[in-house]
């Protein structure tokens, strides 16, 4: 479960066998949320609040290319 970004206490990773399209899974205490990179999407969630989706979605933005990438290096030479 490679853990891509540590963010005010938001974890964004991928599971080792996660499939497309490409997406993130964020965890913050008890809550949970799974997004898709491209176009930034919330697929579900598990405990956050509309302003905390709000500012993971954001942090999706910013950090986009990196995830892309960090997919793209882990499913490649797996």
């Amino acid at each position: 479960m490679p853990t891509i970004l540590r963010i005010n206490g938001y974890r964004f990773f991928f599971y080792s066998n996660d499939h497309a399209p490409i997406h993130i899974h964020v965890e913050k205490g008890n809550s949970s949320a799974k997004f898709n990179v491209i176009p930034v999407d919330l697929v579900n969630n598990y405990g956050f609040r509309s302003k905390e989706l709000s500012t993971i979605k954001e942090i999706i933005n910013i950090n986009q290319e990196l995830l892309l990438k960090k997919w793209n290096e882990y499913f490649s030479n797996n």
